[in-house]
């Protein structure tokens, strides 16, 4: 059972409200300290998170409950949460089943427990919304005490930035790590630029995928915002749920959705669609920000098997995009230490965790610790394999020379 929160609560300074749907919500004031913050993107726009809640995705009847918090100093919103207490660990994209599995040997309740997040989207970006400091440590304070009034056992801020990182460390929230892959743009004016950045036999190879599917006849082209149709959102939507049921899973998103952000926020949306004799084959979906200057790839699907079409759907097209636009960076997301032969990078991620009752706290401190270390040393290790040429030639250097 999840307790209703308190509806509003002030303190001397702040005002609190707790929004259950968030079309209640004030869109521009969100939007507002959104734009503001230095670690935002797309996912975090009040149009990603309502489509969320408006087409049925994370609702409670999927275990989604919504509590966003909003923190008002005077009439000025100084900071937003987007708070969800949760009946799983679905579309988290940060495993805690073996903590769940803990609680339940000793007989304590995990779930619901609260989580700070974007449901489905492991994309690394501001989760404590804040005007300043003053204001993210006082949103700090009263998620926590939330938490207890919930009656949730604990509370997960997933993928938060850096900066967001320490200030949580010093509320006593424990760090969690892990890694991504993401591409950073050197300056590179065309891809062939960037394939001479490579060591020869990553150029090599990037060549004959990309000459693979075009010997298989499938012409590739990229569609950008109000381009994109609704024909080419439903055939999408067909490839993104092809994905799931391969793999025996009912995909997270619907039609309804896609079709919300596509007309809300069109200005971030990157559709990669791929044709064969004219039949649609296959379709990628990336949201990108040209003022925070960053792509992020998100979902992919094919109907026809064609040998490298992943790669050149999901990286190719996406860093030829990066580019043209001249964006910083392209997140290829999670998992895959494939990616690194496509010049993809590791990157380090950070989730903070604090649960209520003090002995787990103090277990799952142990293991985040352990964690930690292990993911540091799988880095250093992957770093060693960068698919990079410039990277090699200095490892070759003689230490007084670097």
């Amino acid at each position: 059972m999840i307790r209703a929160p308190i509806g509003q609560v002030a303190s001397d300074e702040y005002r609190t409200i707790l929004y259950e749907d968030p079309r209640r919500l004030d869109a521009a004031a969100w939007d507002q300290l959104v734009c503001a913050d230095a670690d935002t993107n797309p996912f975090v726009r009040h149009a990603f998170l309502r489509a969320l809640y408006s087409s049925g995705a994370a609702t409670p009847d999927t275990g989604w409950f919504t509590r966003f918090v909003t923190v008002w100093r005077g009439k000025q919103l100084a900071a937003a949460v987007p708070l969800y207490a949760k009946t799983h660990s679905y579309g988290e994209y940060v495993f805690d089943w073996s903590w769940a599995e803990a609680y339940e040997r000793r007989g304590i309740a995990y779930y619901p427990k609260g989580v700070v997040a974007v449901p489905f989207s492991p994309v690394p970006g501001t989760r404590i919304i804040a005007a300043d400091h003053s204001a993210r440590r006082e949103a700090i304070a009263i998620v926590l005490d939330l938490v207890a009034r919930m009656g949730l056992s604990s509370v997960h801020i997933l993928f938060a930035p850096p900066e967001q990182i320490e200030v949580l460390t010093a509320a006593g929230m424990l760090i969690r790590t892990n890694v991504q892959f993401h591409w950073r743009n050197r300056e590179y004016r065309t891809f062939d630029e960037f394939l001479g950045a490579m060591a020869q036999p990553k150029r090599k190879k990037i060549r004959a995928e990309r000459r693979k599917v075009q010997e298989e006849g499938v012409l590739v082209q990229r569609k950008v915002g109000r381009d994109i149709t609704e024909a080419d959102w439903r055939f999408f939507v067909r490839c993104y749920e092809n994905t799931y049921s391969e793999h025996c899973a009912p995909p997270y998103l619907n039609l309804d959705f896609f079709l919300s952000i596509a007309r809300d926020m069109p200005e971030n949306l990157l559709l990669v669609h791929a044709t064969r004799d004219g039949l649609p084959i296959a379709s990628a979906l990336a949201l990108f920000d040209q003022e925070q200057s960053a792509l992020y790839g998100r979902y992919w699907g094919a109907l026809r098997d064609v040998p490298c079409l992943h790669f050149e759907c999901c990286y190719y097209q996406m860093i030829e995009f990066a580019i043209e636009r001249g964006l910083r960076v392209f997140q290829g997301g999670a998992q895959g230490a494939h990616k690194m032969a496509r010049g993809l990078d590791p990157q380090l991620t950070a989730s903070a965790h604090w649960l209520r009752d003090p002995s787990m706290h103090a277990a799952v401190r142990r293991f985040v610790e352990h964690e930690r270390n292990s993911v540091a040393a799988m880095i250093d290790e992957l770093n060693e394999h960068s698919a990079l040429r410039l990277r090699q030639e200095r490892q070759l250097l003689p230490q007084r020379a670097r």
